[in-house]
């Protein structure tokens, strides 16, 4: 269980590493290209990019359009789960807990 997890947390890993640098590529590849033709500006290496982009985080918000569960895809889920017998809610909690890891749902019993 604990080699799951670690193989998880690696792929998160090289994901989210993955994502900064694509990032960070890209706000430096359209800054050089636009500021200095556009407002006469400077030139920024991968860093100062970055910094840009965690900056532009912390001004503007998210990036993208992850809400973290808020929006239309959580009253969805809110809407199908509450038309769920309590049967079909029993096995979708069973089969989360089998993705998840958890051991009750293997043993049956509780941690």
């Amino acid at each position: 269980m604990k080699k799951r997890w670690v193989k998880k947390l690696v792929k998160v890993a090289v994901i989210a590493t993955a994502a900064c640098a694509i990032g960070g590529f890209a706000v430096m590849s359209l800054w050089n290209w636009l500021a200095p033709a556009v407002f006469g500006g400077h030139l920024v290496t991968f860093w100062q990019a970055l910094g840009l982009l965690v900056l532009s985080r912390l001004l503007f918000g998210r990036f993208g359009g992850w809400h973290g569960g808020r929006g239309r895809w959580s009253r969805g889920m809110k809407e199908r789960w509450e038309r769920m017998t309590p049967e079909e809610r029993e096995k979708v909690r069973n089969a989360m807990r089998e993705r998840c890891g958890r051991a009750e749902a293997r043993t049956g019993s509780a941690i």
